[in-house]
């Protein structure tokens, strides 16, 4: 089977100057007083219980390095991937705590 890139959901295009590469760019950072994320407490597989924060719009590098901050905050692994960090334990008071230091917009949601 033949991999594509992705197209962004585009099949045909009858535009003979239409580029696919438009699609390849990546969302810019929004500045942190920009930013809205909320925390939530969730249980993921096992029952093992994690600390989710939504909302993040900007490029994963940006993603990857805020993760690594709030890991070292809370002392506790994770991972991020589209948009959302998962910390490991409930950790949503520092969470909290330090997203509201650096100039977030933070709030804790149900769960």
């Amino acid at each position: 089977m033949k991999k594509t890139k992705n197209q962004g959901g585009v099949v045909y295009s009858t535009n003979p100057d239409f580029e696919y590469d438009n699609f390849d760019t990546e969302a810019e950072t929004l500045p942190n007083d920009k930013q809205n994320f909320k925390i939530w407490l969730d249980r993921k597989g096992g029952g093992k219980v994690v600390s989710r924060v939504e909302g993040f719009i900007g490029t994963e590098d940006d993603l990857q390095a805020l993760k690594k901050k709030l890991q070292n905050a809370c002392g506790s692994g994770g991972t991020a991937k589209e948009a959302e960090i998962l910390i490991q334990g409930d950790h949503r008071d520092k969470i909290l705590a330090f997203l509201l230091k650096e100039g977030y917009k933070a709030k804790k949601a149900g769960g």
